[in-house]
């Protein structure tokens, strides 16, 4: 029998969703509106990542609650993307999120619904599948909001669960983050707005932002911080050096995932080459990748490789003294 190949990475949602998407003519209050024809995609921020890293040809794992006929939509459409699953069994149903493009303005309206109640039987099974697969895995990629029923410090539970045997990266905000901040994590993907609130400042100049940066640092268990920024581009900061990345001049079609892909591409590059400068460039594309996506579809690796070599990577700051 053929050695089972190691897990490279391992993702968790525990708020997944299916991902419904449409467009209408134009968004009109107290009307019958006609939509076009409803997309549905696998969603939530650690299988959003896994879809990606499948699509760069790297392997995941992604493990994710499901429940209800929802939860058996969702668990078909991760396994139609060819993405290997753990599927937690639950009582209640997967959430439905919905999107909706206005034709007319150009505009994207999010709908995004509660998550489905976790017992803590539910929650702690994500747990033990983490402590079982993460001891071969290169990362453990935490990923998205917290349902009713699990605690805040869940993700400083997942950070414990991997026992150290892997990279932990988690994308999230709020009490969550600081949670796994302080259990100690490799990597942290906040946008602009996460990143104010968890520096308690509201400054958006780089200077600011970047001594932000090195208080975090100073505060927290956290190897490299990566700061996406929309259109501004993005920065990259550890405790010796910042890069600095240069947005791209994409009028997007749809801005779902943008986050989850900038991600996915930056872990499968660090993974195949583990040169943050490339990593860091390769992010910059896969979230610019994704504006070119409609509905929730997400990136595509021919539109990442292209991008990649029209971002512009700089070093800002040297180490600090």
């Amino acid at each position: 029998m053929a050695e089972t190949a190691p897990v490279q990475i391992v993702t968790l949602t525990i708020n997944p969703a299916v991902d419904i998407s449409t467009s209408v003519k134009r968004m009109q209050p107290f009307v019958k509106m006609r939509c076009a024809e409803a997309q549905r995609d696998p969603g939530g921020g650690g299988i959003n990542v896994a879809r990606v890293l499948k699509r760069l040809g790297t392997e995941a794992t992604a493990i994710y609650p499901a429940g209800g006929a929802s939860g058996q939509t969702l668990a078909a459409l991760v396994e139609r993307e060819a993405v290997r699953s753990i599927v937690i069994p639950t009582s209640n149903d997967t959430r439905e999120d919905i999107t909706v493009f206005d034709e007319t303005t150009r505009e994207q309206f999010r709908l995004v619904f509660p998550g489905a109640f976790l017992s803590e039987f539910e929650w702690q099974q994500c747990l033990d599948a983490i402590a079982r697969t993460s001891w071969q895995a290169a990362f453990v990629i935490a990923s998205g909001s917290l349902p009713p029923g699990v605690p805040n410090d869940f993700y400083g539970r997942v950070v414990r669960a991997s026992k150290g045997a892997a990279r932990v990266i988690v994308d999230t905000t709020g009490v969550a983050l600081k949670a796994a901040l302080e259990a100690g994590v490799y990597l942290i993907k906040p946008n602009l707005r996460e990143f104010q609130d968890l520096a308690g400042i509201s400054s958006t100049d780089e200077p600011s932002l970047i001594q932000a940066g090195r208080r975090l640092f100073d505060r927290y268990r956290v190897e490299i911080i990566a700061l996406s920024m929309g259109a501004e581009g993005a920065l990259l900061l550890t405790r010796d050096m910042t890069l600095r990345a240069n947005g791209l001049p994409i009028e997007p079609v749809s801005v779902s995932g943008a986050g989850d892909s900038f991600l996915g591409a930056m872990v499968s590059n660090l993974v195949h080459d583990n040169n943050l400068e490339s990593a860091f460039r390769y992010a910059v594309a896969g979230g610019s990748a994704a504006l070119l996506s409609p509905g929730t579809g997400l990136c595509l690796a021919e539109d990442i490789h292209r991008l990649a070599t029209s971002v512009n990577v700089t070093s800002i700051a040297g180490p600090r003294a």
